[in-house]
């Protein structure tokens, strides 16, 4: 049974603005490949509609396909897929199959059809790349509008993150180089 759950627009900025690592997937036009990358850059632009930015390699198998097919996803791992988040990092899928090779299962996003994580992970963002060619060429910044998003219901309720001790399997992670990683704090709420 999936914990994830519908996450309206308005919250979407919420599932990344605090800066974890992400997963960006990717597929072909036709659907019959995909890809997936592990990226620590991204950021948001705009709220209303949601938009983001990730930096992603112009030569990656994965800016192959978004370019491609115009669409990508981004999904926020949880600390206990940091060994696949790690490996899938560390691999280019110009080479293998990183799904099948890491086993990482996959659901089709509702609108535009791209493969998402929901087991290991603990949002989606399902995004149409907005071609940016002078950014997208001289720095590798990828623009998406979030057309719809999911997150798991255990950690992520009512347009809040709920980090606490009876979930930390459960909490994102931030790539500080070299393979070291921090998950997220304690929560503390100002008056």
């Amino acid at each position: 049974m999936s914990h994830f759950r519908p996450v309206p627009l308005e919250f979407a900025t919420r599932l990344i603005n605090h800066g974890p690592t992400i997963m960006v997937t990717s597929r072909s036009k036709d659907g019959e490949k995909k890809n997936i990358m592990t990226a620590a850059w991204s950021t948001l632009v705009e709220f209303d509609p949601p938009r983001l930015v990730v930096v992603i390699n112009k030569d990656s198998y994965t800016r192959e396909l978004l370019e491609e097919s115009g669409v990508f996803a981004v999904c926020v791992p949880a600390a206990h897929f940091i060994d696949t988040v790690y490996g899938v990092g560390s691999t280019t899928g110009k080479v293998e199959d990183k799904f099948s090779s890491f086993g990482i299962e996959t659901v089709a996003s509702p609108e535009l059809d791209i493969p998402v994580i929901e087991k290991g992970c603990v949002a989606w963002l399902e995004c149409r790349l907005l071609p940016e060619p002078g950014p997208q060429d001289r720095y590798d910044t990828c623009f998406g509008e979030v057309i719809s998003a999911a997150a798991d219901e255990r950690v992520f309720k009512d347009g809040l993150w709920d980090f606490n001790k009876d979930n930390i399997n459960l909490h994102t992670i931030h790539h500080l180089g070299g393979g070291t990683f921090v998950m997220s704090g304690d929560m503390i709420s100002a008056k």
